[in-house]
């Protein structure tokens, strides 16, 4: 189950691989994340010391948030991986000049997991190109069904 998707990622970038990665959060996240209120769309994935981290996912507190905390909704939340997959993942992103991103946040077995793609990006002639793919199939779709008036 879906929390929230980044779509601007798929018209941004090439996504080539996909990894979930669970998330460390507080437990004040996880109740605001459960509420809906959590964007990532200008999040993006870094790596530090060998450990991935998720910058710019920014989580609305709840007003029924604990007074004996003070909640950062912005804060840099730690990413869990294997460390096969880190050691993978490093390896392409210095190389092969790849970019992390993330996907989407959803629920897996009760705990909020973190799908992130490994990406290339677009040129800006990918993106009109894929924008123009898009409104063909739409376009298909309306003939197909008989609706040339839309």
């Amino acid at each position: 189950m879906s929390i929230v998707d980044n779509k601007k990622a798929f018209f941004d970038y090439f996504i080539e691989e996909r990894f979930e990665a669970g998330l460390v959060l507080e437990g004040w996240e996880v109740k605001a994340i459960r509420a809906g209120r959590v964007h990532i769309k200008e999040a993006y994935v870094v790596i530090r010391k060998a450990e991935l981290f998720l910058i710019g996912c920014h989580i609305t507190p709840l007003l029924s948030a604990s007074t004996h905390i003070v909640p950062d909704s912005v804060r840099t939340r730690k990413l869990l991986l294997n460390a096969i997959e880190i050691r993978k993942l490093i390896g392409k992103v210095e190389q092969k000049g790849y970019t992390l991103v993330p996907l989407n946040l959803h629920f897996s077995k009760g705990r909020v997991k973190c799908e992130i793609g490994l990406a290339r990006g677009k040129k800006q002639h990918d993106k009109r190109a894929a924008t123009k793919e898009r409104e063909w199939e739409v376009q298909k779709g309306r003939i197909a069904r008989g609706d040339l008036n839309a």
